[in-house]
């Protein structure tokens, strides 16, 4: 598998991943030229997105969505309750309904939703494989149950790490507002998440990506720093990057 972020941020989230010259899109939230001058970038083709997977309603996780599927003829996978609260596509052929826990067979993997906690209707977070693992977990107020049992059995992560708590508490943000994103509805922390990966990732544990970070209360320095914990775990050599708002990853691939 090869994956790509071609953007993770609250002014969008879009991550490429491609097995055997097939490739999903897990989330849209850039305008659709955006997305094909991203995957220009790393030298992908658009023809090769055979499927796109929603993880909810947010307009940074579906605004190239509909446009894109009707572009190139390819279908969106989401939870009902997330097609009911937004436009995806006005072509309903084009929607495929799937549930939490559900998987779908595309592209040689198996790539199964799973519940997650987050200010949404039904959001969900995706593991794809295909002998090996491959978890995209963003936008979570919290490391559920589902969660870590994700990080706990991935080869490659993709993970939120959204703020910097002193940056948070400091920030420019209203209160109201800074208690949502501290909320079990909210955002991981750079701590937390660090945490998560200390507590529950598997030795075989390749890469992870910090993602959805925040460009007011986060910093990738800060971030990067606060994974420095995982030092703690001995048996654990994960690489860690950082994905951008502004560009896409270099292509990493899980072999």
């Amino acid at each position: 598998m090869e994956i790509s972020s071609l953007a993770s941020g609250s002014s969008g989230n879009c991550f490429y991943i491609e097995n055997d010259g097939k490739a999903v899109l897990i989330d849209a939230g850039i305008s659709t030229k955006q997305i094909v001058e991203r995957l220009s970038l790393i030298k992908k083709n658009p023809e090769k997105i055979k499927g796109i997977f929603i993880t909810h309603e947010h307009s940074d996780h579906i605004r190239g969505a509909a446009l894109f599927s009707r572009k190139f003829n390819v279908p969106i996978f989401a939870t009902r309750k997330t097609v009911k609260n937004c436009y995806l596509n006005h072509d309903k052929e084009r929607i495929t309904f799937i549930r939490n826990y559900g998987t779908v067979d595309l592209c040689g993997m198996q790539i199964e939703a799973f519940s997650k906690p987050h200010n949404a209707e039904d959001p969900v977070s995706y593991s794809l494989t295909n002998g090996k693992k491959i978890s995209v977990i963003t936008d979570v107020g919290f490391a559920s149950k589902n969660v870590t049992e994700n990080v706990s059995d991935s080869d490659f992560l993709c993970l939120e790490s959204n703020h910097d708590i002193e940056m948070l508490e400091k920030g420019p943000y209203p209160y109201f507002l800074k208690r949502w994103i501290k909320s079990n509805q909210g955002h991981l922390s750079n701590m937390q998440a660090a945490l998560c990966v200390l507590e529950h990732a598997p030795s075989r544990l390749k890469h992870v990506m910090l993602s959805h970070l925040s460009q007011t209360n986060n910093d990738p320095e800060i971030a990067l720093e606060t994974f420095k914990i995982l030092k703690e775990r001995k048996d654990l050599n994960a690489r860690i990057s950082v994905s951008s708002r502004e560009k896409p990853t270099q292509l990493f691939k899980l072999n």
